[in-house]
């Protein structure tokens, strides 16, 4: 049956602005350390509701992003039920295909599954993204004359395929995961909203 799923990305890294994965050149720092979580608005996964809930992830890329090779850990929301949990990873691990495919096919280890609370608020375009205990950031989209945030579109990569991200700055991004090898604090790096419809 596959999945239908609407909703809202926040996603922050340690590259400068703009994080120069999504136009398939090579992270500024040689690696990317980054965090992302979709929070679905209306959503269903093989005819199972999933609607209101979180999923994020923790990524570690040791190189360009098209070459993929990624080491990531997934948080699922400790609101879900066991079938929602599956649901979850099943879409984003790749299995049902369509968009989150050909985001899990980047990926070359996955070190674990952790449930958490996860926090997702957009106020005003300030975006918070709190994944338990280990990773947070804050990130504040870009915005053009007309007071509309700041586009990309048409990107070799996204996270969100087939719609616009809005590109952004966070002016705090803590990520804490050693499991990937990552411990960092920082601030006036790369972030990137979106909304998102994805479907198979």
């Amino acid at each position: 049956m596959g999945y239908r799923l609407e909703g809202d990305l926040l996603e922050v890294c340690d590259c400068n602005i703009l994080c120069p994965c999504w136009v398939g050149e090579d992270p500024d720092n040689g690696t990317c350390r980054s965090a992302l979580a979709y929070r679905i608005e209306k959503g269903e996964i093989n005819g199972l509701d999933v609607s209101g809930l979180v999923f994020g992830i923790a990524a570690f890329i040791p190189g360009n992003v098209l070459k993929g090779n990624f080491t990531v850990l997934r948080y699922v929301d400790d609101r879900a039920t066991p079938a929602q949990e599956k649901a979850l990873l099943d879409a984003f691990r790749g299995k049902l295909g369509g968009p989150l495919e050909q985001i899990a096919n980047l990926v070359g280890k996955e070190v674990g599954v952790r449930r958490a609370k996860l926090t997702f608020d957009v106020t005003h375009g300030k975006g918070t993204l709190v994944m338990g205990e280990n990773t947070s950031a804050v990130m504040e989209p870009y915005l053009g004359p007309t007071g509309q945030p700041t586009r990309l579109v048409e990107s070799i990569f996204s996270t969100i395929p087939g719609s616009p991200a809005y590109v952004a700055k966070a002016p705090h991004f803590r990520m804490v995961e050693p499991e990937i090898g990552v411990e960092l604090e920082i601030q006036g790096q790369n972030a990137i909203q979106g909304h998102f419809l994805m479907s198979t």
